[in-house]
C-alpha cells in the first residue's frame, strides 16, 4: 500500500469542480478517498462526480456556499447521515475578483465592495467551512483540514491587495486552528496549507494569456521570477495534497507548504 494511502477515508473539496480543486478532487480520489464535491453550482459539481465515478471512485454532490453557515451545516449533517464520517476538508473555493484588481488603476480606486467580496470569498470561505466540518472532526478526533494559501500572501504581487490580505489570513488561520485543534482534541486533528505558484487557472486566464494563447506581459514576469521557468500544472499539486492528507503526515500540522516552482525561494537577482 502506497505510503500515501487515503483508503477508507472520507473528503470534502469545496470548490471541487474548478481547475485546481478539480485536480485536487480526483488526485484524492485516485489515492483511494471517497470525495464530496461541495459549491453553489449543481451543474458543474455534477459534471464533476459523474467523471470521478467513471474513473470507479465513490463521490457525491453537495451543494452550499462556502459563506454560508446554515449552507453548511445542512450539508454537513447529509453527508454524515451518508457516510458516516469526515476524514479530510480541502478548502480550494477561492480565487481573486476582478472588480477588486488594480493593476490599470490607482488601488485607492478599487470599489469597497469589490475588496470586501474577494475577502470574504477567500478568508471566509476558507474560516466557516472549516469551523463547521472541523467541528464534525473534533467530535471524531480525527481528521485533516487542508487550506489553499497563496504565494501572495507572503509576497507583495501588484493587482491583488484584497486577495493578498485574504490569503495571508487563511495562513494565519491555518497556524492558528492547528494549535487549537490540537491542544484541545489532540494528536489526531491536523490543519495544514498548501501555497501554490502560478498556475493557469478560470479566474487568472485572462490575465495571464492573450486571445491568441500567447502569454501576457504579466504571464513572462512571473516565468522569469520562478526558476523553474514555467507555470505549474493542477496535477503537480496533488502529491502534495495526498502526504498533508494522509498518515504519513501525522507529526505535520500548522505548515504552509509552497508548491511554487522555486518562486518563493527567488529574489529575482
Amino acid at each position: 500500500m502506497s505510503p500515501f494511502s487515503l483508503d477508507g477515508k472520507v473528503a470534502v473539496v469545496t470548490g471541487g469542480y474548478g481547475v485546481l480543486g478539480g485536480s485536487i478532487a480526483s488526485g484524492l480520489a485516485a489515492a483511494g478517498a471517497r470525495v464530496a464535491i461541495l459549491g453553489r453550482r449543481r451543474d458543474p459539481a455534477e459534471r464533476k462526480v459523474e467523471a470521478l465515478k467513471n474513473a470507479g471512485a465513490h463521490a457525491r454532490v453537495l451543494i452550499a456556499d462556502v459563506i454560508d453557515a446554515a449552507q453548511l451545516s445542512a450539508a454537513r449533517d447529509e453527508l454524515l447521515g451518508e457516510w458516516g464520517r469526515i476524514d479530510i476538508l480541502v478548502n480550494a473555493a477561492g480565487g481573486n475578483v476582478a472588480r477588486a484588481r488594480s493593476d490599470d488603476r490607482p488601488v485607492f480606486d478599487v470599489p469597497t465592495d469589490a475588496f470586501e467580496e474577494v475577502i470574504r470569498l477567500n478568508l471566509q470561505g476558507t474560516v466557516r467551512p472549516s469551523m463547521c466540518f472541523g467541528e464534525a472532526m473534533g467530535r471524531q478526533r480525527s481528521g485533516v483540514i487542508l487550506n489553499i494559501s497563496s504565494m501572495a500572501a507572503d509576497r507583495a504581487i501588484t493587482g491583488t491587495m484584497g486577495y493578498a490580505i485574504a490569503k495571508a489570513g487563511v495562513d494565519s488561520f491555518t497556524r492558528w486552528m492547528a494549535v487549537e485543534l490540537a491542544r484541545r482534541y489532540g494528536e489526531g486533528v491536523r490543519v495544514n496549507a498548501i501555497a501554490p505558484g502560478f498556475f493557469i487557472a478560470d479566474q487568472n486566464r485572462a490575465v495571464l494569456l492573450n486571445a491568441d494563447g500567447s502569454f501576457t506581459t504579466r504571464a513572462l514576469t512571473i516565468i522569469a521570477h520562478t526558476p523553474m521557468g514555467r507555470f505549474g500544472r493542477p496535477d503537480e499539486l496533488n502529491a502534495a495534497v495526498q502526504y498533508l492528507c494522509s498518515d504519513s503526515a501525522s507529526f505535520v500540522t500548522g505548515v504552509v507548504l509552497p508548491v511554487d516552482g522555486g518562486f518563493s525561494a527567488f529574489s529575482g537577482v
